[in-house]
Protein backbone atom coordinates (compact mmCIF):
# COMPACT_ATOMS: atom_id res chain seq x y z
CA UNK A 1 0.00 0.00 0.00
CA UNK A 2 0.88 3.44 -0.98
CA UNK A 3 2.52 5.44 1.70
CA UNK A 4 0.14 8.31 0.51
CA UNK A 5 -3.53 8.08 0.01
CA UNK A 6 -6.51 9.96 -0.70
CA UNK A 7 -10.07 9.35 0.00
CA UNK A 8 -12.14 11.64 -1.65
CA UNK A 9 -15.56 12.50 0.78
CA UNK A 10 -17.64 14.86 -1.64
CA UNK A 11 -17.82 17.33 -3.99
CA UNK A 12 -19.41 21.14 -3.41
CA UNK A 13 -21.90 21.34 -5.60
CA UNK A 14 -21.88 25.22 -5.66
CA UNK A 15 -18.50 25.36 -6.42
CA UNK A 16 -16.85 22.31 -6.97
CA UNK A 17 -14.34 22.01 -4.24
CA UNK A 18 -13.94 18.92 -2.84
CA UNK A 19 -13.67 17.70 0.71
CA UNK A 20 -11.46 15.18 1.65
CA UNK A 21 -9.02 13.02 3.75
CA UNK A 22 -4.99 12.30 3.05
CA UNK A 23 -4.01 9.26 5.13
CA UNK A 24 -0.09 8.86 6.07
CA UNK A 25 2.00 6.78 8.43
CA UNK A 26 1.47 9.15 11.04
CA UNK A 27 -2.57 9.84 10.98
CA UNK A 28 -4.72 11.48 8.46
CA UNK A 29 -6.15 14.72 8.00
CA UNK A 30 -9.35 16.44 6.12
CA UNK A 31 -8.54 18.11 3.63
CA UNK A 32 -9.02 21.71 2.73
CA UNK A 33 -6.00 21.96 5.05
CA UNK A 34 -3.44 24.35 6.29
CA UNK A 35 0.07 23.42 7.34
CA UNK A 36 1.90 25.48 9.84
CA UNK A 37 5.43 26.03 8.64
CA UNK A 38 8.33 24.90 10.72
CA UNK A 39 10.91 25.91 8.98
CA UNK A 40 13.80 24.76 11.34
CA UNK A 41 11.79 22.17 13.21
CA UNK A 42 10.12 23.94 14.83
CA UNK A 43 7.03 26.41 14.22
CA UNK A 44 8.11 29.75 15.67
CA UNK A 45 7.29 30.86 19.18
CA UNK A 46 5.14 27.54 19.35
CA UNK A 47 5.24 23.70 21.09
CA UNK A 48 4.31 20.86 19.44
CA UNK A 49 1.19 21.31 22.25
CA UNK A 50 0.52 24.36 21.12
CA UNK A 51 -0.16 23.28 17.36
CA UNK A 52 -2.01 19.83 19.11
CA UNK A 53 -4.48 22.75 21.01
CA UNK A 54 -5.27 24.82 18.24
CA UNK A 55 -6.03 22.00 15.70
CA UNK A 56 -3.13 21.68 13.65
CA UNK A 57 -2.86 17.78 11.87
CA UNK A 58 0.17 18.58 9.63
CA UNK A 59 3.30 20.42 10.03
CA UNK A 60 6.18 21.64 7.31
CA UNK A 61 9.41 21.82 7.55
CA UNK A 62 12.59 22.96 5.15
CA UNK A 63 14.89 20.54 3.33
CA UNK A 64 17.76 23.39 2.81
CA UNK A 65 17.49 24.72 6.59
CA UNK A 66 17.42 21.40 8.27
CA UNK A 67 20.56 20.17 6.03
CA UNK A 68 22.90 23.35 7.37
CA UNK A 69 21.40 23.14 10.68
CA UNK A 70 21.44 20.44 12.60
CA UNK A 71 22.57 18.31 9.58
CA UNK A 72 20.15 15.13 8.16
CA UNK A 73 22.65 13.30 10.23
CA UNK A 74 21.79 14.37 13.48
CA UNK A 75 18.12 13.89 13.34
CA UNK A 76 18.36 10.81 11.42
CA UNK A 77 20.66 9.34 14.64
CA UNK A 78 17.67 10.88 16.56
CA UNK A 79 14.88 8.89 14.89
CA UNK A 80 13.66 11.28 12.43
CA UNK A 81 11.89 15.09 12.82
CA UNK A 82 9.01 13.00 14.66
CA UNK A 83 11.20 12.47 17.26
CA UNK A 84 13.66 15.14 16.97
CA UNK A 85 10.59 17.56 17.79
CA UNK A 86 8.85 15.75 19.90
CA UNK A 87 5.72 15.75 16.58
CA UNK A 88 3.78 12.24 16.14
CA UNK A 89 1.37 13.70 13.29
CA UNK A 90 2.17 13.88 9.57
CA UNK A 91 5.10 15.67 8.39
CA UNK A 92 5.65 17.33 5.20
CA UNK A 93 9.07 18.92 4.19
CA UNK A 94 9.86 21.04 0.87
CA UNK A 95 12.60 20.34 -1.35
CA UNK A 96 14.60 23.18 -0.48
CA UNK A 97 14.48 24.21 -4.19
CA UNK A 98 12.63 27.73 -3.39
CA UNK A 99 15.42 28.74 -0.53
CA UNK A 100 18.25 27.72 -3.09
CA UNK A 101 16.66 29.19 -5.97
CA UNK A 102 15.85 32.55 -4.29
CA UNK A 103 19.75 33.21 -3.69
CA UNK A 104 19.64 34.23 -7.27
CA UNK A 105 23.44 35.96 -7.13
CA UNK A 106 24.74 33.03 -5.94
CA UNK A 107 24.23 30.09 -7.22
CA UNK A 108 23.95 28.22 -10.82
CA UNK A 109 21.92 25.78 -12.16
CA UNK A 110 23.06 22.81 -14.25
CA UNK A 111 21.35 19.89 -15.67
CA UNK A 112 23.60 17.93 -12.51
CA UNK A 113 21.97 20.51 -10.13
CA UNK A 114 22.58 23.58 -8.38
CA UNK A 115 25.76 25.43 -7.20
CA UNK A 116 25.19 28.27 -4.18
CA UNK A 117 26.25 29.24 -1.60
CA UNK A 118 25.44 28.29 2.57
CA UNK A 119 23.99 32.01 3.60
CA UNK A 120 24.87 31.47 6.71
CA UNK A 121 28.78 31.00 6.32
CA UNK A 122 29.37 31.74 2.33
CA UNK A 123 30.58 27.98 1.85
CA UNK A 124 29.99 26.61 -1.27
CA UNK A 125 27.26 23.80 -1.67
CA UNK A 126 25.64 21.48 -4.44
CA UNK A 127 22.46 20.60 -4.35
CA UNK A 128 21.20 17.59 -6.81
CA UNK A 129 18.21 15.64 -7.22
CA UNK A 130 19.89 12.75 -4.97
CA UNK A 131 21.34 14.54 -2.68
CA UNK A 132 17.84 16.02 -1.83
CA UNK A 133 16.00 12.84 -1.89
CA UNK A 134 19.35 11.30 0.75
CA UNK A 135 18.76 14.59 3.03
CA UNK A 136 14.72 13.62 3.34
CA UNK A 137 15.01 10.26 3.21
CA UNK A 138 17.36 10.96 6.50
CA UNK A 139 14.72 13.39 8.06
CA UNK A 140 12.16 11.25 7.78
CA UNK A 141 9.03 13.05 7.06
CA UNK A 142 5.49 11.01 5.67
CA UNK A 143 5.69 13.82 2.57
CA UNK A 144 8.74 14.83 0.63
CA UNK A 145 9.15 16.60 -1.74
CA UNK A 146 10.91 16.69 -4.92
CA UNK A 147 13.46 18.63 -6.40
CA UNK A 148 12.32 21.44 -8.86
CA UNK A 149 13.64 24.74 -10.15
CA UNK A 150 11.35 27.56 -8.70
CA UNK A 151 11.53 30.62 -11.75
CA UNK A 152 10.97 34.24 -10.47
CA UNK A 153 8.05 36.07 -11.91
CA UNK A 154 7.66 36.99 -14.84
CA UNK A 155 9.74 34.87 -16.78
CA UNK A 156 10.56 34.95 -20.21
CA UNK A 157 8.32 31.76 -22.30
CA UNK A 158 11.89 30.11 -23.64
CA UNK A 159 13.25 29.78 -20.04
CA UNK A 160 10.50 28.59 -18.53
CA UNK A 161 9.96 25.82 -21.15
CA UNK A 162 13.91 24.84 -20.10
CA UNK A 163 13.35 25.15 -17.10
CA UNK A 164 9.87 23.05 -16.76
CA UNK A 165 11.88 20.09 -19.05
CA UNK A 166 14.91 20.13 -16.44
CA UNK A 167 12.36 19.80 -13.66
CA UNK A 168 10.58 17.03 -15.12
CA UNK A 169 14.11 14.94 -15.39
CA UNK A 170 15.03 15.84 -11.79
CA UNK A 171 11.56 14.65 -11.17
CA UNK A 172 12.47 11.09 -12.52
CA UNK A 173 16.12 11.19 -10.91
CA UNK A 174 14.28 11.95 -7.24
CA UNK A 175 11.96 8.92 -7.51
CA UNK A 176 14.53 6.42 -8.87
CA UNK A 177 16.85 7.83 -5.95
CA UNK A 178 14.24 7.87 -3.12
CA UNK A 179 14.51 5.10 -1.04
CA UNK A 180 11.79 5.00 1.52
CA UNK A 181 8.32 4.81 -0.76
CA UNK A 182 7.18 2.13 1.30
CA UNK A 183 6.49 5.17 4.39
CA UNK A 184 7.46 7.86 2.58
CA UNK A 185 5.53 9.36 -0.49
CA UNK A 186 7.15 11.89 -2.82
CA UNK A 187 4.94 14.41 -4.74
CA UNK A 188 5.98 16.22 -7.76
CA UNK A 189 5.69 19.41 -8.20
CA UNK A 190 3.95 20.93 -11.33
CA UNK A 191 6.04 24.34 -12.91
CA UNK A 192 5.35 26.62 -15.86
CA UNK A 193 4.61 29.74 -14.69
CA UNK A 194 1.40 31.55 -16.07
CA UNK A 195 2.02 29.74 -19.52
CA UNK A 196 -1.51 27.25 -20.17
CA UNK A 197 0.71 24.81 -22.33
CA UNK A 198 3.55 24.86 -19.89
CA UNK A 199 1.84 24.15 -17.12
CA UNK A 200 0.29 21.27 -19.15
CA UNK A 201 3.51 19.66 -20.30
CA UNK A 202 4.44 19.89 -17.01
CA UNK A 203 1.74 18.18 -15.29
CA UNK A 204 1.45 15.47 -18.17
CA UNK A 205 5.68 14.91 -17.67
CA UNK A 206 4.70 13.83 -14.27
CA UNK A 207 1.78 12.32 -13.97
CA UNK A 208 3.30 9.62 -16.32
CA UNK A 209 5.70 9.23 -13.31
CA UNK A 210 3.09 8.25 -11.08
CA UNK A 211 3.72 10.35 -7.90
CA UNK A 212 1.06 9.69 -4.88
CA UNK A 213 0.28 13.51 -4.89
CA UNK A 214 0.99 16.69 -6.48
CA UNK A 215 1.78 20.33 -6.01
CA UNK A 216 1.33 23.52 -7.79
CA UNK A 217 4.52 25.67 -7.34
CA UNK A 218 6.00 28.95 -8.79
CA UNK A 219 2.94 31.16 -7.91
CA UNK A 220 2.77 33.55 -4.85
CA UNK A 221 5.88 34.59 -6.21
CA UNK A 222 5.04 38.17 -7.15
CA UNK A 223 2.33 37.21 -9.86
CA UNK A 224 -1.18 39.39 -8.82
CA UNK A 225 -3.96 36.96 -7.08
CA UNK A 226 -6.36 37.20 -10.81
CA UNK A 227 -2.94 35.33 -12.41
CA UNK A 228 -2.82 32.72 -9.47
CA UNK A 229 -6.28 31.99 -10.18
CA UNK A 230 -6.57 31.80 -13.41
CA UNK A 231 -3.52 29.59 -13.33
CA UNK A 232 -5.12 27.45 -10.82
CA UNK A 233 -8.33 27.06 -12.98
CA UNK A 234 -6.26 25.48 -15.72
CA UNK A 235 -3.86 23.38 -14.22
CA UNK A 236 -6.01 21.70 -11.00
CA UNK A 237 -8.32 19.75 -13.16
CA UNK A 238 -4.98 18.49 -14.91
CA UNK A 239 -4.13 16.47 -11.71
CA UNK A 240 -5.03 13.04 -11.17
CA UNK A 241 -8.37 13.44 -8.99
CA UNK A 242 -7.57 10.43 -6.51
CA UNK A 243 -4.54 12.49 -5.37
CA UNK A 244 -3.57 15.26 -3.61
CA UNK A 245 -3.34 18.43 -5.04
CA UNK A 246 -0.86 20.83 -2.54
CA UNK A 247 -0.58 24.64 -3.26
CA UNK A 248 2.65 25.74 -2.34
CA UNK A 249 4.08 28.77 -0.39
CA UNK A 250 0.41 30.08 -0.18
CA UNK A 251 -1.36 31.44 3.05
CA UNK A 252 -3.18 34.82 2.73
CA UNK A 253 -6.91 34.14 4.09
CA UNK A 254 -8.71 35.09 0.49
CA UNK A 255 -6.14 32.43 -1.96
CA UNK A 256 -6.91 30.10 0.87
CA UNK A 257 -10.38 30.02 -0.17
CA UNK A 258 -10.47 30.72 -3.61
CA UNK A 259 -7.76 27.62 -3.66
CA UNK A 260 -10.02 25.74 -2.47
CA UNK A 261 -12.60 26.55 -4.76
CA UNK A 262 -9.94 26.00 -7.55
CA UNK A 263 -9.67 22.22 -6.10
CA UNK A 264 -6.63 22.40 -3.65
CA UNK A 265 -6.42 20.19 -1.11
CA UNK A 266 -3.22 21.38 0.76
CA UNK A 267 -1.75 25.08 1.79
CA UNK A 268 1.10 25.84 3.17
CA UNK A 269 2.77 29.50 3.82
CA UNK A 270 5.38 31.43 6.72
CA UNK A 271 2.83 34.53 6.40
CA UNK A 272 0.30 33.80 9.54
CA UNK A 273 3.98 33.60 11.94
CA UNK A 274 5.95 36.08 10.04
CA UNK A 275 3.34 39.03 10.34
CA UNK A 276 2.23 37.93 13.94
CA UNK A 277 5.99 39.23 14.58
CA UNK A 278 5.45 42.17 13.52
CA UNK A 279 1.81 42.60 15.53
CA UNK A 280 -0.21 42.17 12.77
CA UNK A 281 -3.20 40.13 13.01
CA UNK A 282 -6.31 38.42 10.94
CA UNK A 283 -9.46 38.85 12.61
CA UNK A 284 -13.19 38.09 11.10
CA UNK A 285 -13.22 41.39 10.76
CA UNK A 286 -9.86 42.23 8.75
CA UNK A 287 -6.48 42.97 9.29
CA UNK A 288 -5.38 44.91 12.72
CA UNK A 289 -2.04 46.01 13.55
CA UNK A 290 -2.02 45.74 17.31
CA UNK A 291 1.33 47.56 17.05
CA UNK A 292 -0.61 51.12 16.74
CA UNK A 293 -1.25 53.56 19.49
CA UNK A 294 -5.28 53.15 18.90
CA UNK A 295 -5.18 50.04 20.24
CA UNK A 296 -3.08 51.33 23.77
CA UNK A 297 -6.39 51.55 25.70
CA UNK A 298 -8.05 49.18 24.04
CA UNK A 299 -9.08 46.33 26.63
CA UNK A 300 -11.32 44.35 24.34
CA UNK A 301 -10.00 40.47 22.74
CA UNK A 302 -8.23 40.78 19.60
CA UNK A 303 -11.06 39.60 17.50
CA UNK A 304 -14.56 39.66 19.58
CA UNK A 305 -16.01 36.65 17.51
CA UNK A 306 -12.66 34.40 17.79
CA UNK A 307 -12.81 31.86 20.67
CA UNK A 308 -9.01 30.53 20.73
CA UNK A 309 -7.84 30.77 23.90
CA UNK A 310 -5.82 33.95 23.60
CA UNK A 311 -9.18 36.09 22.22
CA UNK A 312 -10.18 34.39 25.63
CA UNK A 313 -8.15 36.04 28.05
CA UNK A 314 -5.63 38.82 26.44
CA UNK A 315 -6.68 42.22 25.52
CA UNK A 316 -5.48 44.29 22.72
CA UNK A 317 -3.44 46.60 25.06
CA UNK A 318 -1.99 43.78 26.74
CA UNK A 319 -0.80 42.40 23.54
CA UNK A 320 0.05 45.58 22.26
CA UNK A 321 2.58 46.50 24.95
CA UNK A 322 3.78 43.21 24.60
CA UNK A 323 4.66 43.46 20.83
CA UNK A 324 6.17 47.08 21.76
CA UNK A 325 8.50 45.94 24.31
CA UNK A 326 9.89 42.86 22.31
CA UNK A 327 8.32 40.69 24.52
CA UNK A 328 8.50 36.94 23.50
CA UNK A 329 5.14 36.42 25.32
CA UNK A 330 3.55 38.54 22.85
CA UNK A 331 5.06 37.30 19.75
CA UNK A 332 3.77 33.76 21.19
CA UNK A 333 0.11 35.37 21.28
CA UNK A 334 -0.12 36.87 18.38
CA UNK A 335 1.52 33.36 16.39
CA UNK A 336 -1.22 31.92 18.30
CA UNK A 337 -3.81 33.72 17.21
CA UNK A 338 -3.19 33.58 13.34
CA UNK A 339 -2.82 30.38 12.63
CA UNK A 340 -5.75 29.66 14.68
CA UNK A 341 -7.73 31.75 12.54
CA UNK A 342 -6.46 29.90 9.76
CA UNK A 343 -6.73 26.74 10.85
CA UNK A 344 -10.52 28.26 12.24
CA UNK A 345 -10.94 29.03 8.62
CA UNK A 346 -10.04 25.94 6.71
CA UNK A 347 -12.68 24.41 9.03
CA UNK A 348 -15.35 26.27 8.10
CA UNK A 349 -14.08 26.09 3.91
CA UNK A 350 -14.79 22.05 4.72
CA UNK A 351 -18.09 22.82 6.72
CA UNK A 352 -19.32 24.85 3.57
CA UNK A 353 -18.49 22.45 0.70
CA UNK A 354 -20.35 19.74 3.03
CA UNK A 355 -23.44 22.05 2.93
CA UNK A 356 -23.13 22.69 -0.83
CA UNK A 357 -22.39 26.59 0.03
CA UNK A 358 -18.51 27.24 -0.82
CA UNK A 359 -19.49 30.46 -3.15
CA UNK A 360 -21.90 31.77 -0.68
CA UNK A 361 -19.51 31.51 2.17
CA UNK A 362 -16.78 32.90 0.29
CA UNK A 363 -19.18 36.31 -0.45
CA UNK A 364 -19.58 36.46 3.67
CA UNK A 365 -16.10 35.94 4.28
CA UNK A 366 -14.70 38.21 2.17
CA UNK A 367 -17.46 41.10 3.15
CA UNK A 368 -16.95 40.92 6.61
CA UNK A 369 -13.28 40.83 6.01
CA UNK A 370 -12.97 43.58 3.69
CA UNK A 371 -11.85 41.98 0.52
CA UNK A 372 -14.69 43.43 -1.08
CA UNK A 373 -14.19 46.95 -0.39
CA UNK A 374 -11.72 49.00 -3.36
CA UNK A 375 -8.84 50.27 -0.55
CA UNK A 376 -8.96 46.32 0.93
CA UNK A 377 -5.71 45.90 2.67
CA UNK A 378 -4.06 42.08 1.86
CA UNK A 379 -0.92 40.94 3.13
Amino acid sequence: MAAITYEHIKTCKQSGARLGIVHTPHGSFETPMFMPVGTLATVKTMSPEDLKDMGAKIILSNTYHLWLRPGNEIIKEAGGLHRFMNWDRPILTDSGGFQVFSLSDMRKITEEGVEFRNHLNGERLFLTPEKCMEIQNDLGPDIMMAFDECPPYPAEYDYLKASVERTSRWAERCLKAHKRPEDQGLFGIVQGGEYEDLRRQSAEDLISLDFPGYAVGGLSVGEPKEVMNRVLEFTTPLLPADKPRYLMGVGSPDSLVDGSIRGIDMFDCVLPTRIARNGTLMTSTGRLVVRNAKYARDYRPLDENCDCHVCQNYSRAYIRHLVKCGETFGFRLTTYHNLYFLLKLMENIRQAIREDRLLDYREEFFEAYGFNKPDAKNF
